[in-house]
């Protein structure tokens, strides 16, 4: 019999807390040794579903396994398979790195003949092997995020469990972070991340887009970005592209638009061609125009043109409830 590819399984799960469904019947799977992004802006669920996940939180109603416990009847089994990293980074600021690791090896139950050969991996790769008796506070951004994921991967755990993990830190930190995050992947580790930031989204291998608790589409980020997208995009270059905004409005078929650099982005009702209104509209007003053709979506175009599409639902639903 096949063993089970998938590691972490969710069906129907919900919470609420009080009258407010914080996460509302989301199901999906995460397949063994591969990087899950949960992807959503701040107040969409993200965090609530990983607690729950965690055996954290209490789930209201639905099913979720997690190495093949149930997070309602085993949480505490869960909590020996999974590391987590939430986005306070999980440290004692007032202890010093070597004090922090050593709580933690106490904590996951490291054997002693271990945990020197464990607790210098985590300053190795944190490159913090001449700041261990600093206090965590006294580190930076990126230091101290190295330092939050060594802890939690002390015990060496086959899941991997990051919530927001980039928050807060630079640009360089946070590609650093990632290299360190796709050589924990290569290794089989199963890493189940929760990002806002859509550059981070890329590096995963499936993703769950979510807003205002709902999953609203799931997919590798190429096939999002071309079976998921709800419109066409088109790509145009012209002169006083924030005047061309406001003008193009009036073109029947374009729903949304937005600027990309020098460049607009517009969200076109499917198999609606407009390009050669495009280009009269603008001409009309004395904007010259450089190109307009069709382009493949980005990331962040099909997230909001799938947000937009649920706004949009969700009120046609609260208009025929109150007919």
């Amino acid at each position: 019999m096949a063993s089970n590819p998938f590691v972490v399984e969710v069906e129907s799960l919900v919470k609420r807390f009080g009258s407010f469904v914080a996460v509302d019947q989301i199901s999906f799977q995460v397949e063994a040794g591969r990087i899950f992004g949960f992807l959503g802006p701040n107040g969409s669920g993200k965090s609530t579903t990983i607690r729950m996940l965690c055996g954290i939180l209490m789930p209201t109603s639905g099913r979720a396994m997690v190495s093949g416990f149930d997070v309602i009847r085993e949480p505490e089994r869960i909590k020996e398979r999974i590391g987590y990293m939430s986005q306070k980074f999980s440290l004692y600021d007032d202890l010093t790195v070597r004090e922090n690791i050593r709580f933690y090896s106490g904590l996951y139950r490291i054997p002693r003949e271990k945990s020197a050969e464990r607790a210098r991996w985590v300053i190795d790769m944190a490159g913090l092997s001449e700041r261990e008796d600093s206090l965590t506070r006294e580190l930076s951004g990126g230091w101290k995020q190295r330092l939050a994921l060594g802890c939690a991967i002390l015990h060496e755990p086959p899941i991997l469990f990051l919530d927001e993990p980039t928050s807060g830190v630079d640009p360089v930190s946070r590609r650093n972070f990632w290299q360190l995050i796709n050589t924990l992947s290569d290794k089989g580790v199963t890493v189940f991340v929760t990002t806002h930031y859509m550059e981070e989204a890329e590096y995963c291998d499936t993703l769950a887009l979510i807003y205002r608790g709902r999953i609203v589409a799931q997919g590798s980020p190429g096939s999002l970005k071309t079976e998921a997208m709800p419109e066409d995009v088109y790509e145009i270059e012209c002169g006083e592209p924030m005047g061309a905004m406001e003008i193009l409005k009036e073109v029947k078929g374009i729903r949304e638009i937005a600027l990309f650099g020098k460049l607009l982005h517009l969200m076109v009702e499917k198999d609606v061609a407009v390009a050669d209104e495009v280009k009269r509209v603008l001409e009309s007003h004395g904007i010259p125009l450089k190109r307009v053709f069709k382009t493949t979506p980005s990331l962040e175009d099909v997230f909001v043109a799938l947000v937009k599409e649920d706004d949009r639902k969700r009120l046609r639903s609260e208009v025929q409830k109150a007919a």
